[in-house]
């Protein structure tokens, strides 16, 4: 009888619709989970070309954030990152877990920036209907981005119904509606559901998703803001995999916003491991045990810590003691740099 695997493989959200027709790519069976099409390309940019995939990044010039944009071009590069084809913009800066409202202003106005450069490259029209939804769980901290989002953000739609007048915010406005859907525990419904029926009614021009994320590195909590034009897998960042929010799923274009506020045990226990690895190496009687980690590749030894750790406790995920403040403060940030792009500057003096 054929032996049950302890662990079974890691999901990566994405899967081609005809795998046998792609080539193959070395992608290993186990993969350390990440939400982020950055960190997919960590290690590989200068070791080899990839296929598929255009990279370009810069330092913004007025304020410490580093921006990357990866393009993932074909089924080949989706492949090979785990993600679907489609334009990933990320933005880091170590200043982000800082309480300093100069520095998250400057984050505002890049990430307004970044979020015009993909409204372009979707075509969107100058004054558009937007459908901004807040994923996530609010009564869960690190799952509460989303809704906290949604509760700075600019709506101005029901203005458009009645007698209503802001002499800050121009008549070509964009026009923007939100919801919190909630998740499936609380509704009963898949958050898709929702918002197909949203679309239905309200025929908006662009879904604007905002989620927290998953990551693969610690560094990257609270420090990284990623943006997609390839919509989301509510969930997907801890293995919840629930129905896709896509250009595909509901017939229009959608963007999403996130930051990574939660990374898996056994992905810092890895990266622990290779910090173990150099300091038995240092010493000649762990050497030899030193040589045999590090003949492991990483996926190997993501393998046999997942093997190690959880059929004992379970997948895991953790968050950072400050995790409340972090999700405030960034809340903020990312509705200011969503109220810029679609009504600049003013919409901070409307409200």
């Amino acid at each position: 009888m054929e032996e049950t695997p302890l662990i079974p493989p890691v999901k990566t959200g994405y899967i081609p619709e005809d795998p046998q027709s792609l080539p193959q790519t070395g992608v290993p069976s186990f993969d350390v989970r990440t939400d982020l099409a950055v960190e997919e390309t960590d290690g590989r940019r200068q070791t080899s070309s990839m296929s598929g995939v255009t990279i370009s990044e810069h330092t913004e010039k007025d304020a410490p954030i580093h921006v990357t944009r990866v393009v993932i071009e074909n089924e080949i590069g989706a492949v090979a990152l785990h993600k679907p084809v489609g334009t990933y913009i990320t933005l880091e800066a170590r200043r982000m877990t800082e309480n300093s409202g100069s520095c998250h202003r400057e984050i505002s106005r890049c990430l307004a920036r970044q979020l015009r450069v993909l409204l372009n490259t979707l075509k969107i029209q100058e004054t558009p209907t937007i459908l901004a939804v807040g994923l996530g769980n609010d009564d869960v901290t690190p799952d509460a981005l989303g809704p906290m989002v949604l509760d700075n953000l600019f709506i101005n739609r029901h203005l458009r119904t009645g007698n209503f007048k802001i002499p800050a915010i121009q008549d070509d406005a964009a026009c923007v509606c939100g919801i919190v859907p909630g998740v499936m525990a609380q509704t009963g419904m898949e958050t898709a559901e929702i918002i197909q029926a949203l679309v239905r009614q309200i025929k908006p021009d662009l879904i604007l998703a905002i989620d927290a994320l998953a990551a693969r590195s610690v560094t990257r909590l609270g420090t990284t803001i990623q943006i997609s034009d390839t919509g989301i897998h509510p969930g997907s960042g801890v293995g919840n995999h629930r129905h896709a929010l896509t250009r595909q799923s509901l017939g229009i274009p959608v963007i999403a916003i996130g930051v990574p506020t939660v990374v898996g045990a056994a992905a810092i226990v890895t990266d622990t491991l290779d910090t173990l690895i150099e300091v038995l190496r240092r010493e000649t009687d762990t050497e030899d045990f030193a040589s045999v980690l590090s003949s492991m590749s990483t996926e190997e030894r993501y393998a046999l810590v997942r093997e190690l750790l959880e059929p004992r406790f379970g997948p895991m995920f953790v968050t950072p003691k400050d995790v409340d403040e972090t999700v405030k403060r960034l809340s903020y940030t990312i509705s200011e740099g969503i109220n810029i792009a679609f009504f600049g500057e003013q919409a901070d003096e409307a409200g």
